[in-house]
């Protein structure tokens, strides 16, 4: 079954916040969201800082949001890089799916440590979905993340979306969460 790839929009603001897409100055925002052992824990955890910098070399910083649907989350009034969202399609041949072997849209987002706690992911991910919803037909949309993880399945349902299964992947228990893009019209 083949879907609009993903979103298309380049920017989308909120009150507090810019997505948009990354620019050199946001190296170390990206160098910090990487090597962060709290930001990371249900992630694999930290990243060796020169293996980050040898990656933002080889594809240059402006390049790591290049692709549809993903984005730098910045602060609306001073444009430092917060974190990152992304809407984009989740491969057919990694667990965690609706529907076997489709690509399904999934939310993904991470916030550096200091922006935890305001209320940020929320507002990103329902200004990001509000536009998916306007701009792509009605699908599902699914998170996928460690069930370890309160704080992220806390947002999930925050943000209308409902456990379906679990899952295990990279060694850990995984809960697949989902919601319709038409619950975020506006």
């Amino acid at each position: 079954m083949s879907q609009p790839s993903t979103l298309s929009a380049p920017e989308i603001t909120t009150d507090r916040l810019l997505l948009r897409k990354a620019h050199d100055g946001d190296r170390e925002g990206f160098i910090e969201l990487q090597t962060d052992p709290q930001v990371r824990t249900y992630l694999g955890g930290p990243r060796p800082r020169a293996g980050v910098e040898q990656y933002l070399d080889a594809v240059g910083t402006a390049n790591v949001t290049a692709s549809p649907g993903v984005y730098v989350i910045a602060d609306k009034e001073t444009n430092q890089l917060i974190g990152t969202l992304m809407l984009t399609r989740r491969p057919a041949d990694q667990p965690g799916h609706l529907t076997e072997g489709d690509e399904e849209l999934e939310l993904t987002y991470l916030l550096r440590r200091h922006a935890w706690g305001a209320g940020l992911a929320f507002e990103a991910a329902t200004a990001t979905l509000r536009t998916a919803a306007a701009e792509l037909p009605d699908q599902p949309v699914l998170i996928v993340t460690q069930t370890a993880n309160q704080r992220s399945l806390s947002l999930a349902t925050r943000l209308g979306f409902q456990p379906v299964s679990t899952f295990e992947a990279h060694g850990a228990q995984q809960t697949l969460a989902t919601t319709l893009l038409h619950a975020f019209n506006t």
